[in-house]
């Protein structure tokens, strides 16, 4: 029992071996990778305190969404 998983270990270590993925170096410059990070990051305009999505926040009880202007119809 005992030499029937070591050999069966052995298979799937060497069979892992085979399926291992290296990765590759970022060939990129130092301009390069502080324009691309520059680039990723949010917009100036936006201030994180602020809730501008709609939902509602802790010291608000309703969701203000705009959508009063369909029920004044």
């Amino acid at each position: 029992m005992d030499k029937r998983l070591a050999k069966r270990h052995k298979r799937q270590v060497a069979r892992a071996k085979e399926h291992v993925k290296l990765s590759e170096p970022d060939l990129r410059t130092p301009e390069e990778i502080k324009a691309a990070r520059e680039k990723s990051r949010p917009t100036a305009g936006r201030v994180d305190g602020l809730n501008t999505s709609g939902y509602a926040s802790r010291d608000r009880t309703t969701v203000e969404t705009g959508s009063a202007a369909k029920t004044a119809v």
